[in-house]
């Protein structure tokens, strides 16, 4: 056991790296995109974890009769996620059992456990690192062209948060914990709510609520994938060459069970007469769970090859429901 807080913070972020490395993390999200699958790694270390609606509590570790993790049913799928890489965590540091509540949200990255053990620390820094690994970080950066000083964005910290399967606050201090962003900068992204972001980008469209995220998809997501949840909204913003008759076909999008609620057509040179445009459509999630999205860029009357196609994987079924994780589940079945 760590004897003082930087050196915890250290142990736990090298044991991060070191389950990354023994699961071949890194190298199944760079081939398949999107972010770290924690209930994913957890089921695939055969470890049990059950998911219950607990009161007071985020999640616990236990370690008798057999190593085990309860994560609660009670909040959003990034406070799960993170919550269940904290129990793993305690599991691959051996730690005691551990009964977890709202502070392990709280004490990362600056403010060390009260108690002086050091265990919560070292499994703190674990799920900061098992789940926001700088080089996923940067590697979201890259695919989305956006710079380090992009980052001090509260739109940009947004949608990265997004795409790392994290909260907005967790991301905006793991930004700073990385020393992507300094102070001021991280004052500014935390005074800005999710909810100004999302307000933004669904423009004239109100939804019922907004405990829904709402990502901003552009030709930068194609080939990779989503992990969301099923309240979630696509704002999807793709180049569309109308002047020369080719339009995305967003009936694709339907037939995958999104609900088109607003589509919109902004020219990119208001100067110009037939060039390209960005096509803007919102959807929600209707009927859809998990799949394939793949839309057309082409001319109806004609049948040939389209001029381009937009390809996304997604997971819309979160936040995980009472039971065995999806991914436990999954995983029985295929093994039926």
């Amino acid at each position: 056991m760590a004897g003082d807080y930087d050196y915890a913070v250290r142990a736990g972020t090298l044991a991060a790296a070191r389950a990354h490395a023994d699961l071949g993390i890194r190298e199944r999200v760079e081939r398949q995109g999107g972010g770290v699958d924690v209930f994913g790694a957890i089921s695939g270390l055969d470890l049990p974890l059950m998911l219950r609606p607990l009161k007071g509590l985020l999640g616990a570790y236990l370690n008798d009769p057999v190593p085990g993790i309860i994560v609660t049913t009670e909040r959003q799928m990034s406070i799960q996620r993170f919550t269940a890489a904290h129990e793993l965590g305690h599991l691959r540091m051996q730690h005691q059992p551990s009964l977890d509540d709202e502070g392990i949200l709280r004490r990362m990255p600056t403010s060390p456990e009260p108690t002086g053990l050091f265990q919560e620390t070292e499994a703190d820094a674990f799920a900061v690192a098992f789940m926001m690994p700088k080089w996923l970080i940067l590697g979201h950066a890259a695919r989305q062209g956006w710079l380090v000083d992009d980052l001090r964005r509260p739109e940009i910290a947004y949608q990265m948060s997004l795409r790392l399967g994290a909260s907005y606050e967790a991301t905006c201090r793991t930004l700073a914990r990385y020393r992507l962003i300094d102070t001021p900068a991280i004052n500014v992204l935390l005074a800005s709510k999710p909810r100004a972001q999302k307000v933004a980008l669904l423009a004239d469209h109100i939804p019922g609520d907004y405990r829904g995220d709402v990502w901003l998809l552009t030709e930068w997501d194609a080939g990779t994938r989503i992990d969301g949840s099923h309240n979630d909204i696509f704002v999807m913003q793709l180049t569309e060459h109308s002047g020369g008759g080719y339009v995305w076909d967003f009936d694709q999008l339907a037939a995958s069970g999104f609900a088109v609620v607003a589509d919109d057509r902004h020219s990119v040179d208001p100067d110009g007469v037939g060039g390209p445009v960005i096509r803007r459509v919102t959807a929600a999630v209707d009927a859809a769970d998990r799949g394939r999205l793949s839309m057309d860029e082409r001319r109806p009357w004609q049948p040939i090859p389209p001029a381009a196609t937009f390809i996304l994987d997604y997971d819309m079924t979160g936040p995980e429901p009472t039971g065995m994780s999806r991914a436990d589940r999954r995983r029985r079945l295929e093994a039926a």
